[in-house]
């Protein structure tokens, strides 16, 4: 069974610890996360990550700086902006995308 690495950066500490055990509550799913875009930065180049979630309270050219910077690195990330909607929705959401991309 494949092991999906997702890194998971957010600005909002309660939310971050929320879909940390939400993601690695899925036994095929391993996650870390970063409050710091610099320090998730540094795990992700010496990391194979699958999907990066983007959650709340990051500012906009963050986002598109991390997310232009992990597609660099590593083309095939799934790169998710994830702001709510409960487990069920970020479960299907991840779900879908690697089903689009042929990875389950």
């Amino acid at each position: 069974m494949k092991i999906f690495e997702f890194l998971i950066l957010g600005k909002n500490e309660p939310i971050l610890e929320i879909l940390l055990r939400l993601v690695n509550a899925y036994e095929d799913w391993n996650a870390v996360g970063f409050s710091d875009e610099n320090a998730a930065q540094e795990y992700f180049l010496n990391n194979k990550i699958d999907i990066v979630l983007l959650s709340s309270g990051i500012e906009d050219h963050v986002e598109k700086e991390f997310t232009s910077f992990c597609l660099k690195q590593q083309p095939d990330v799934e790169v998710i902006e994830h702001f709510g909607g409960g487990s069920g929705l970020l479960k299907s959401e991840i779900q879908h995308r690697l089903h689009l991309k042929g990875k389950i």
